[in-house]
């Protein structure tokens, strides 16, 4: 549990950027804000014994009544009066990878831009996408429900099958697209994202996958491509919380169900087996 937020209870002596009572979103990641990796933005990489992928992974996270944030002054951002919990609730994790997926992939006034993938994390990409004002963007997703969230919620951007992608992007003017967003992490959509993109494209990879991919270069010799690779730098929350205060991002649609901590099984339950329509659960303590 590394994507949350809450109160302030108490603050160590070291912490001068937030006090008890501070409504806060709380970063996915532990960085120090001195090493070198993270004076340059690099902070999914910092090298302090504390930073890196702490919250959740190697000390408690965030599902609990009470959580210990290492780095607080780096690592929270004070949410606006005007905006709600619910509204920056994805701030510190699948909105700071979409919107850092986007800043990274170069993206610019004409290009075409192909989005694999309608989970979670591919909406705040598409969210955040949306800001650059591209010419065209395409989401390629397999699921029917997806699909109609994205037409529903997203209506600038046009939806394709994982079938139909290949085509679709031989039609395009250049060939392929200029920009591709990997967020899917399937089987076959790391390959899907390299033969989408036309020759000199910038393909930013954002999924996790299961089991290593092939980089098949005799096969792609020639294209030219740039490849980008994740996890998130998760510097840009206090531009994102500005951003959702402005009005030019909200993800509560993302929202499907909303759980008391005491039923978080059954909101794991339905989750894991993607029941109900789900795509994002908010859990109340």
């Amino acid at each position: 549990g590394h994507e949350m937020v809450g109160v302030v209870e108490s603050v160590g002596t070291a912490v001068n950027k937030v006090k008890p009572g501070d409504r806060v979103t709380v970063n996915v990641e532990t960085f120090c804000g001195e090493c070198f990796f993270c004076q340059n933005g690099y902070v999914n990489n910092c090298t302090d014994p504390h930073g890196g992928w702490a919250l959740g992974c190697r000390i408690d996270g965030g599902q609990a009544e009470y959580v210990r944030v290492p780095y607080a002054d780096q690592g929270l951002d004070i949410i606006p009066d005007s905006v709600t919990d619910e509204q920056a609730l994805f701030v510190g994790d699948v909105l700071a990878t979409g919107f850092w997926a986007a800043r990274i992939s170069e993206i610019k006034p004409d290009d075409t831009v192909l989005i694999i993938g309608a989970g979670p994390t591919g909406l705040c990409t598409l969210a955040c996408v949306a800001l650059k004002n591209p010419r065209r963007v395409i989401v390629c997703e397999k699921s029917p429900e997806r699909q109609d969230f994205v037409r529903k919620h997203y209506p600038f951007a046009e939806v394709v099958t994982p079938e139909d992608c290949p085509d679709v992007m031989r039609a395009c003017e250049r060939g392929g697209a200029d920009v591709v967003i990997e967020v899917a992490g399937a089987e076959d959509t790391f390959r899907l994202a390299w033969e989408s993109a036309r020759p000199n494209a910038i393909v930013t990879v954002v999924a996790l996958y299961d089991s290593p991919q092939v980089l098949p270069l005799p096969d792609m010799y020639g294209k030219n491509l740039v490849f980008k690779t994740g996890g998130v730098d998760g510097c840009d929350c206090a531009e994102v919380l500005s951003l959702i205060e402005d009005g030019v991002i909200d993800t509560t649609s993302l929202i499907t169900h909303r759980f008391a901590l005491s039923e978080i099984e059954e909101a794991y339950r339905i989750f894991e087996n993607k029941l109900d329509g789900v795509i994002k659960i908010a859990v109340e303590c």
